[in-house]
């Protein structure tokens, strides 16, 4: 890594100081309102933000790791836990931007407004269908190619730009040129167009559920509220019926193409999505896509340079349950930024069903913040539709979501029909970091599964709460797996008497990824402070 990790590291904080300075210090939404039938979920940002407290991944029973790691020169850095690496972290924003680049107020004023107009989910309550607008609203500065290299170097770690295939580096360009972005503070989000969208037959497609047969909807809004001072806006707004069939006569998903006028880019979405059903809440990074976040040189790769790739089949996993789980509503959620939310969204587009999606707001910036921003965008569609049933997945290199799936289980009883977890330590030598499983301890075994492949998620009754597939054994002890020296080696195993293993086809889950070696301890102190 050019020269040594610390040598890196200062490389990255040296450049980004150079390009951007002055970045302003992040702000957090509040959500303060827990509503125990569907409501319209207030706005974040119609109160003054403050930083959500970020919630500790590390508890006090991880004291014996760190005493470990420490002893031998070693601690676990905080994108670790928070699953996302640390080159998804403090992005230059609004005047640092604009200092950077020179720009001058003409300059910038003469420049296109773009909005970011994330696919959003819509409830039904007693005033109608009301639909959660977000997103952000930015000007794109005109970046010479020159420029966009240097700045895309930064990010792509030990490989420079001209080593690059000619489609990766338009690939690094582009999302370079999506970071360098000027947000637009307090601004009113003009006329947004609300129409029909077209049925895309019954591939299964638009949304899960087959065919989309939405009529009417037709309507302009203006959103109530103004942008925040990250350029953020969030809100449900009420929407007209407009001959749309209301929420309590049907069970399927309607859909409405939306986009924000005045704006170059600003189109999108929105499902509208009854009461009752099932909603799949996704992740996408090493579950939906190969990213490998857990070994940075290929992550950044895989992230800046290189086309997405599903992982395994699992688009045809997706397809069939869009068609076989009636009216089935897929959510994505992922806490990648906002600047780099556009590839995720046509990644999804190309290749899996349609449905709304959730990213990390400027608002939450920083790792503390992001540590909390899964829970605080889980729980906000949670009491969204407290009659619907949730379909979780993810894998388990996010220790967020080791936390928070099985929270929302107790959180919201009754409401999480599965949890699918990809074990990336059984099948991927490359991930050498602990997850705790302790969560899980008083779970169902039934309405949870750990899987090696996405084959493994065949010939499961979803529809009525089977989520386990009793081939694949489990052997989970709750505890932390895969740490270095066998701790958190402890068998409370859920099937002690399958003692099988990754290469068996079972699922070891005791201490796989780390060897109790000096080598995979080395390995795990140099993947922990690769990008310190």
């Amino acid at each position: 890594m050019r020269g040594s990790n610390f040598a890196y590291q200062a490389l990255v904080q040296a450049a980004l100081l150079s390009i951007v300075s002055g970045i302003p210090a992040p702000t957090a939404f509040v959500n303060d309102v827990a509503p125990p039938e569907p409501v319209i979920t207030p706005s974040p940002v119609q109160h003054q933000p403050s930083r959500v407290a970020g919630r500790n991944i590390l508890s006090d029973v991880d004291s014996d790791i760190h005493s470990v790691l420490s002893g031998l020169g070693s601690d676990l850095p905080s994108w670790v836990a928070s699953g996302v690496p640390n080159y998804f972290q403090g992005f230059p924003t609004g005047d640092a931007v604009v200092s950077s680049l020179g720009l001058n107020s003409a300059e910038l004023a003469a420049l296109p407004t773009n909005v970011l107009n994330i696919d959003p989910y819509a409830n039904w309550t007693s005033s109608g269908w009301n639909v959660r607008f977000h997103g952000n609203v930015y000007k794109q500065p005109n970046t010479s190619v020159s420029d966009l290299n240097k700045l895309a170097d930064v990010f792509l770690g030990n490989t420079s730009i001209s080593d690059l295939s000619q489609s990766e580096q338009d690939q690094a360009r582009n999302l370079t040129a999506e970071i360098l972005v000027v947000q637009q503070p307090h601004v009113a989000v003009n006329t947004i167009h609300l129409e029909p969208a077209p049925s895309q037959g019954s591939s299964g497609q638009p949304g899960g559920g087959g065919a989309s047969n939405t009529t009417g909807g037709t309507q302009d809004l203006t959103l109530p509220y103004n942008t925040t001072v990250e350029g953020d806006f969030d809100t449900f707004v009420p929407i007209a019926l407009n001959n749309l069939t209301a929420g309590n006569e049907t069970s399927a998903i309607q859909r409405l193409n939306t986009y924000v006028e005045g704006a170059t880019i600003g189109n999108s979405t929105a499902y509208l999505v009854p009461p009752t059903g099932l909603t799949v809440i996704s992740d996408i990074d090493d579950i939906l896509r190969v990213t490998k976040i857990y070994e940075p040189e290929q992550g950044l790769l895989n992230s800046f340079a290189r086309p997405f790739r599903p992982w395994e089949n699992m688009p045809d996993i997706y397809r069939n349950w869009s068609i076989s789980l009636p009216n089935l509503h897929f959510h994505y959620l992922t806490t990648t930024p906002e600047q780099v939310t556009r590839n995720y969204m046509q990644f999804i587009y190309d290749t899996y069903p349609g449905g709304s999606f959730d990213t990390r707001p400027l608002n939450f910036s920083d790792v503390s913040a992001t540590l909390s921003i899964r829970k605080f965008l889980l729980t906000k569609i949670f009491e969204t539709f407290p009659q619907r049933k949730f379909i979780l997945i993810a894998d388990t290199s996010n220790s967020d979501i080791m936390r928070d799936y099985p929270e929302m289980a107790t959180d919201f009883p009754g409401q999480v029909q599965c949890i699918f977890l990809r074990n990336t330590s059984a099948t991927d030598p490359g991930d050498k970091f602990p997850y705790d499983t302790s969560g899980f301890k008083n779970l169902n075994q039934s309405n949870y599964m750990f899987f090696l492949h996405a084959d493994d998620l065949t010939n499961l009754d979803i529809a009525n709460g089977q989520c386990y597939n009793t081939s694949i054994p489990q052997n989970l002890t709750f505890s932390y797996q895969g740490l270095p020296l066998g701790l958190g080696d402890e068998p409370t195993a859920v099937n002690a008497s399958a003692n099988h293993t990754a290469e068996s086809g079972g699922m070891s889950m005791r201490g796989e990824g780390v060897a109790s070696s000096w080598a995979g301890v080395v390995a795990l102190m140099v993947g922990c402070f690769m990008f310190l």
